[in-house]
């Protein structure tokens, strides 16, 4: 199975939205984070967790954000996704196809699929 069988929709913001406005986002799409862009570049990555670490900040994402941004290709294997995820210590993995955000991946989505993953994968 690949990436691009899985992958949502990934949800985009401005660097200069609001702490504020963002968590107001994620709420109402229930989703745990935003891609910052910017001249359809991606510039960032902000999550529920740095919102929360910054509760009672106010200011631009663009203060939080996560600037090194790590992704993947739609043509991806989900074992490589993993392991990419495992290596650099990430939950959120944005899907890039020739430079281009066209959806995001998550471990949530990995682990409803861990029957897809080879078995090789967990054991060797």
């Amino acid at each position: 199975m690949i990436v691009q069988e899985i992958m949502r929709k990934a949800f985009v913001v401005d660097k200069s939205t609001s702490l504020s406005e963002a968590a107001k986002v994620m709420s109402s799409k229930a989703i745990g984070s935003l891609i910052v862009m910017a001249k359809g570049k991606i510039e960032g990555i902000i999550t529920e967790r740095d919102l929360l670490k910054n509760f009672n900040k106010e200011g631009e994402i663009s203060s939080i954000m996560s600037k090194e941004v790590i992704t993947t290709s739609p043509k991806s294997s989900l074992e490589s996704a993993l392991e990419l995820m495992r290596k650099n210590k990430i939950k959120r993995l944005p899907v890039v196809s020739k430079n281009e955000l066209v959806g995001i991946i998550t471990l949530t989505d990995l682990l409803a699929y861990a029957e897809e993953i080879s078995d090789d994968f967990f054991f060797n």
